[in-house]
């Protein structure tokens, strides 16, 4: 997400003439306000563990994402059932705290499509079937965290 929205910049900055930006997700994802009441959602988050659960901060950053954000599923981003914070120690899967995508989403300067189904020259087919002219791919994978590895939160489940 955070590279449909530098694409986006590039295109508005650099006269780059990007026509369309599509982003999508291999997997369901959680987005977070960058911040919240003055404070990161990261410095929120850790605030909060210290006095509760690990399932209840969860539940709270994702009514503030709620509040904030408003509900991101009605763009095609589809949240998993598992809290942030939990998805985060059990599976290394960071949330996505939104820089500005997700206004451009909404205006429809960046689109969510369902997934890439295969590459033609200058064309995708997404897994819906629809095929996209495209100038090019940029590929966002790999991406491994080592937070578990530093931070270490008791599951009080």
């Amino acid at each position: 997400m955070h590279i449909s929205f530098v694409l986006f910049i590039c295109n508005i900055f650099f006269f780059l003439f990007l026509s369309n930006i599509c982003v999508f997700f291999y997997d369901q994802v959680h987005v977070l306000p960058r911040e919240a009441f003055g404070k990161s959602t990261f410095e929120l988050a850790v605030m909060l563990m210290k006095r509760f659960p690990l399932w209840m901060v969860d539940k709270i950053l994702l009514v503030l994402a709620r509040l904030i954000l408003g509900n991101v599923e009605k763009y095609g981003l589809k949240r998993p059932s598992v809290g942030p914070l939990e998805l985060k120690h059990t599976a290394g899967k960071t949330p996505v705290l939104d820089i500005g995508a997700l206004e451009k989403i909404r205006s429809g300067k960046i689109k969510v499509v369902p997934g890439i189904r295969r590459f033609f020259p200058g064309k995708v087919e997404l897994v819906d079937g629809q095929v996209l002219q495209i100038d090019s791919v940029v590929l966002a994978t790999g991406y491994h965290s080592n937070v578990p590895s530093w931070l270490k939160v008791r599951l009080s489940l």
